[in-house]
């Protein structure tokens, strides 16, 4: 850890970041507008490679809006691969730098069968589907508690403000639950009635281990996901990579207007 933030700050000019954005699929242009400094993830010590479109795989730092932002321009998935603590160490270590808050972006399906593609859901909850736990493993006490609570990992203070900045933007939000599975294959029907009964609203492979470990290291969390499709039912919709990239794309510019008035107002 020590190793990746020192080589970090050398390349940055000890920028100090007090806010986090990780940036989902086809969500990145944010990254691409402000950024003081990039990093890709191949050059950052102990980091992991993305490998999925719409991924670039930089880490990329900047000011926006009088705040100092650290955004990872791409995430990696527990389905490339890679482990549950590798996927999470982007965390620790943007906690180690020091920020405060973390908003987590992502695309779903739509599970709620009220919600559209390029609608936006703030994230009020969510189910762990994925099998596994990033937090499994040796405690590091420096880091957080060996038993973490997670009655409100999406702190609700958040949530009101994101509910605010919509309504001042004069975007319709959306609130629900995020069910996330380890994918890479899309879910079945069978799949999605059950997640419907179950309480989720919408349905994606990122997001939860990410959630997890902030909470964990006592980041205050926010999470956003922008629904790209209707998740697979008995209708026999066809689900596609590319249909998400697309969808993201059309969302993209009421998302970074949010994304740009929460950072500005938080």
């Amino acid at each position: 850890m020590q190793n990746t933030v020192n080589f970090i700050k050398e390349k940055t000019n000890d920028f100090q970041p007090e806010i986090g954005i990780i940036l989902g699929s086809g969500l990145g242009e944010l990254a691409d507008e402000y950024c003081d400094y990039a990093l890709p993830y191949t050059q950052i010590p102990n980091f992991v490679k993305s490998t999925v479109q719409g991924h670039k795989g930089r880490l990329v730092f900047a000011e926006i809006s009088g705040r100092k932002v650290v955004m990872m321009q791409g995430r990696n998935h527990f389905y490339e691969g890679h482990t549950m603590q590798e996927i999470t160490y982007p965390v620790k270590v943007m906690k180690s730098l020091g920020i405060k808050t973390l908003i987590l972006t992502n695309a779903a399906g739509a599970v709620n069968e009220s919600f559209k593609p390029a609608d936006l859901m703030i994230i009020t909850d969510h189910i762990n589907f994925t099998g596994s736990n990033p937090l499994i493993g040796e405690n590091d006490d420096t880091m957080g508690e060996r038993f973490p609570d997670m009655s409100e990992v999406y702190k609700k203070n958040l949530v009101d403000h994101a509910k605010k900045c919509a309504r001042d933007l004069n975007i319709d939000i959306k609130e629900g639950v995020y069910w996330a599975n380890s994918g890479p294959s899309y879910e079945t029907p069978a799949e999605i009635n059950m997640i419907r009964k179950l309480g989720g609203d919408a349905v994606g492979m990122s997001t939860v281990p990410e959630a997890i470990v902030a909470n964990y290291c006592g980041l205050n969390v926010l999470g956003i996901s922008c629904i790209t499709n209707a998740a697979s039912s008995s209708s026999g919709t066809k689900l596609s990579h590319e249909e998400v990239i697309d969808a993201a794309a059309n969302a993209k510019t009421k998302f970074k207007s949010l994304i740009l008035e929460i950072v500005k107002s938080i």
